[in-house]
């Protein structure tokens, strides 16, 4: 993205709480890597803001007065497909957030994040990558468990083999690993390898490489 390369990551705030709104803006002006360009108080207005302006990113809360704001993701996103969007909510359920990827979103965040994880979150976004409330993480561990095998598939993804390799490792088909890793895109609700790479890391199934 340009602002990405060239300039601050442009960002716009959607929430129907104006208190919400000053704090976001408070802790994106301590970032010279961010620049709210705009605010909206609801759906219709986060829509607005967004033909207008084409943000990098929209910070949208997922309760509008006008109405769920999951259901206008698909909207917003086809009026300006550079957009990405960070639901920020006090939503910890795990149906919420999988259903926010489902629809578009690139990252869930907690409204009871700290200052130093929702700026994380931001840049993640900002470099193409998804980010996962590390607390809705655990719920959704929880409410969909992995299987032994969806594990040790994920373990091997992680650290790089294709399909064909964990077949042989494993001793399955590339058919099943194939199925076995699409179950693992649904259930998490992440997409390619490197989110589940993340993934993985994220939920101490792997460790992180030495730096």
């Amino acid at each position: 993205m340009d602002e990405v390369l060239g300039g601050p990551v442009t960002v716009v705030v959607a929430d129907d709480h104006a208190v919400v709104r000053a704090g976001v803006r408070m802790v994106l002006a301590s970032d010279a890597a961010f620049e709210v360009v705009d605010e909206a108080s609801s759906v219709a207005s986060a829509l607005r803001a967004v033909k207008t302006h084409r943000p990098c990113i929209l910070l949208l809360d997922l309760h509008m007065p006008d109405g769920l704001s999951l259901d206008a993701v698909p909207t917003i996103l086809t009026s300006s497909p550079e957009t990405r969007v960070v639901a920020l909510t006090m939503e910890e359920g795990p149906a919420f957030a999988s259903r926010a990827f489902e629809v578009g979103a690139c990252a869930y965040v907690l409204k009871e994040a700290l200052e130093t994880e929702l700026l994380a979150a931001l840049n993640d976004v900002a470099a193409g990558r998804r980010f996962l409330d590390p607390r809705v993480g655990g719920a959704m561990m929880s409410s969909a468990p992995l299987t032994e095998r969806e594990r040790a598939v994920l373990r091997l993804l992680a650290r790089g083999n294709t399909n064909a390799q964990v077949a042989r490792q494993l001793s399955f088909s590339e058919r099943t690993i194939e199925a076995c890793r699409a179950q693992l895109r649904r259930k998490l609700g992440v997409g390619d390898r490197a989110e589940l790479t993340e993934y993985a890391h994220s939920h101490g199934l792997l460790e992180r490489p030495q730096r």
